[in-house]
């Protein structure tokens, strides 16, 4: 599946399972390590799980599994790699901690109605 296809079914997953703050940064043109960075927030450590659950399971339906998954039993950071894209999933207050738009803020942003279409 193509990173951006791959992108858009995280978020799809993401935003039907009510995450919060879902942001997509195009980083392909600053680092080999993906082209995509997927990134939202639960509101609690059982949602981080929760979220991170229904993005594997998922994809896991698309024919897709992560190469890894990390963080998972903390919950507070939950980081699924597919590669191509990195999904993060955070407690609201990790993220805001690590905030890693402001370390990644010369990607490019990618506005979420791109994936969701009109929905947003």
């Amino acid at each position: 599946m193509e990173s951006k296809e791959l992108a858009k079914q995280a978020v799809i997953s993401l935003d039907k399972h009510k995450a919060e703050d879902i942001r997509i940064i195009s980083i392909r043109d600053l680092t080999v390590i993906a082209d995509y960075f997927v990134i939202a927030n639960g509101t609690s450590s059982t949602q981080v799980k929760a979220l991170a659950d229904y993005v594997e399971t998922e994809m896991g339906e698309r024919g897709v599994t992560p190469l890894r998954i990390e963080g998972y039993p903390s919950a507070n950071w939950v980081l699924i790699d597919y590669g191509s894209v990195i999904v993060h999933i955070f407690y609201k207050e990790t993220r805001a901690f690590y905030d890693l738009e402001r370390l990644w803020k010369d990607g490019q942003q990618i506005e979420l109605s791109t994936f969701l279409g009109a929905r947003q």
